[in-house]
């Protein structure tokens, strides 16, 4: 991201978990702030706010936000479970919906195992529910890796004492030799 591209600041997540706070929706952290409040501190800029949800607040969720001025930003990965807002400012908040039944099965959207929503970490001080460290960490899998996936990884790992997916090994060794 280079220093004149939008920002989601660690503000702007506060802000957006108290509005949803304060409407009785949960919000589950998940993506790069995910990490970031799994690990107590920023350790990069994120361009958005990755969030979980039930998909029976998604409404009032666009209602919420399209009252600050999100709108819908077109992408070819969009469907119901899984869209984009963004705002005039180039703020990005993303969005991942499912449904779970009464025994914790997911039954509908974006598939997130039940127990991965029970994370918990903080963002500037202020707590904040995310993704798991172990689901984070399996989540950062499974497609085209960066080296921000990497160092997010490798962080995810080393405080929570979780090993280091195979898919990230050659990484590590470039990693130890510079």
């Amino acid at each position: 991201m280079s220093k004149d591209q939008p920002e989601m600041t660690a503000e702007d997540v506060i802000e957006i978990v108290k509005l949803m706070e304060q409407n009785g929706i949960m919000i589950i952290i998940d993506g790069g702030w995910g990490v970031d409040a799994l690990l107590g501190e920023q350790t990069r800029k994120h361009e958005d706010l990755d969030v979980a949800v039930l998909h029976k607040d998604v409404p009032q969720i666009r209602s919420l936000l399209e009252a600050r001025g999100y709108r819908d930003v077109p992408r070819d990965d969009t469907w119901e479970c899984n869209f984009v807002l963004g705002d005039d400012q180039g703020r990005l908040f993303d969005l991942h919906s499912c449904t779970f039944d009464a025994a914790g099965n997911n039954v509908f959207g974006v598939a997130y195992p039940k127990n991965s929503w029970e994370g918990n970490g903080s963002v500037n001080g202020y707590p904040v529910r995310c993704i798991t460290p172990e689901w984070m960490v399996k989540f950062h899998t499974g497609y085209e890796l960066d080296e921000n996936d990497y160092r997010d990884v490798k962080l995810l790992c080393e405080r929570y004492g979780l090993d280091l997916p195979e898919e990230y090994v050659e990484f590590a060794r470039k990693d130890r030799q510079s």
